[in-house]
């Protein structure tokens, strides 16, 4: 029996931090483009995987990428993580000591710009289209690559929710179901022992998962990257918010990325990544040491203690839920209704509660954040919900 002729070839890879999501939208883009006729290549470990290809049919590149199989996609569909692999790497900014073995006599600067590998290696693959999923430094590389003339179709993916361009990013529903469920638990502890619990959530620049959580009852008080708050004033509310509680203890959920007046943003170190971020680190400890100083001027000269939680990995690891399980399915297929029309340089989105696509350097042209005037309370650090009609799903578009 005569073979079908295959179509083209489809790239996909997985960048920046890993979330649940990742392999439904993987699945759904490979069921899809094997049932229309496409290969599809699954690059490994995001950028590192297409810029470390060694260009020889001889070579062992399964390292760096494996052909996709409906059985390979269908046994990690319904897990999270990605198991694609994932980094942080940008091709157009590599140090000296990531640049792959096999090309380092070519590129000996302390940074190097691969980007011309890159598109040799695509050619070298055959990829016809190429669908990242990332966040926006992911996604920023992308859009570099489409000005190269690489056809793409980009998908968005960050539990902070901050991709511009869409109401909607993969991971965010999860992280704010896991960060409710996580604060739940950890509410006995503080009412045992009437604390003011402080939690540290995600969050560089977008403060959408405190903001969301604390809009669902989860905590009393939020602090976000966008409004820099008075310790004092956040301090008092969270005594205020105590004496009310019947087990005397208060919440509050800070991102990783707020500080309050007179501070900057705190960081582990100044070592940075691949797209010029340090690792974030510390604001939590701060707020947390900063209220039980601050604590007896508000509580008849009594500290209170505290207790002072990073969430981290947690909210990011395990299963999907429900939205993560379903929104990356049908944002597979929509790359691939795209892929078939022979439409590129479009980012997949969701825009009051509807599917939709739109130039993918929406990414590099402008920053999603919380609208404080409209979202957040900078009085009562709460966020804003007075009115829900023709607001999409999470509220804040």
């Amino acid at each position: 029996m005569k073979k079908n002729k295959i179509k083209g070839t489809i790239g996909i890879l997985t960048g920046g931090g890993d979330v649940p999501g990742l392999n439904p939208a993987i699945r759904a883009i490979t069921i899809r483009a094997l049932r229309e006729g496409y290969r599809v290549i699954g690059i490994r470990r995001g950028w590192a995987g297409i810029m470390e290809i060694i260009r020889d049919k001889n070579a062992d590149n399964s390292e760096n990428y494996m052909v996709l199989s409906e059985d390979i996609v269908n046994k990690a569909g319904r897990t999270g993580g990605t198991f694609l692999h994932t980094s942080r790497t940008n091709p157009a900014h590599v140090p000296a000591k990531a640049i792959p073995e096999h090309l380092k006599e070519k590129y000996n600067k302390e940074t190097n710009d691969l980007t011309c590998e890159v598109l040799k290696n695509i050619d070298f693959l055959g990829i016809d289209y190429l669908i990242p999923i990332g966040g926006d430094d992911t996604l920023s590389y992308a859009v570099k690559l489409y000005s190269e003339g690489v056809k793409i179709v980009a998908i968005p993916k960050t539990m902070d929710n901050d991709v511009p361009g869409t109401d909607y990013c993969i991971g965010f529903s999860t992280c704010v179901t896991r960060t409710i469920h996580l604060v739940n638990l950890l509410r006995t502890s503080a009412g045992s022992h009437e604390r003011i619990l402080v939690i540290e959530v995600f969050g560089r620049y977008a403060g959408f998962t405190a903001l969301l959580p604390t809009m669902a009852g989860a905590a009393n008080r939020c602090v976000i990257p966008e409004y820099k708050f008075n310790i004092e004033h956040l301090t008092e509310l969270l005594v205020y918010d105590r004496k009310k509680a019947p087990s005397n203890y208060s919440v509050v959920l800070v991102s990783e990325g707020a500080s309050f007046e007179g501070v900057d943003m705190l960081f582990q170190n100044t070592e940075k990544d691949a797209y010029g971020h340090a690792k974030l680190g510390g604001i939590g400890d701060a707020v947390s040491a900063k209220i039980k100083e601050i604590s007896p001027k508000y509580n008849n000269n009594q500290r209170i203690a505290t207790i002072n939680q990073h969430l981290g990995y947690l909210v990011r690891s395990g299963d999907p839920d429900s939205i993560d399980s379903i929104v990356p399915m049908a944002y597979g297929n929509l790359a691939l209704d795209l892929v078939l029309s022979g439409i590129h340089g479009r980012l997949v989105i969701l825009k009051n509660g509807r599917y939709d696509n739109m130039p993918v350097d929406i990414i590099t042209t402008t920053n999603k954040l919380v609208n404080v005037e409209k979202h957040y309370n900078t009085k009562r650090l709460r966020p804003v919900y007075e009115s829900f009609i023709d607001k999409p799903l999470f509220l804040i578009a």
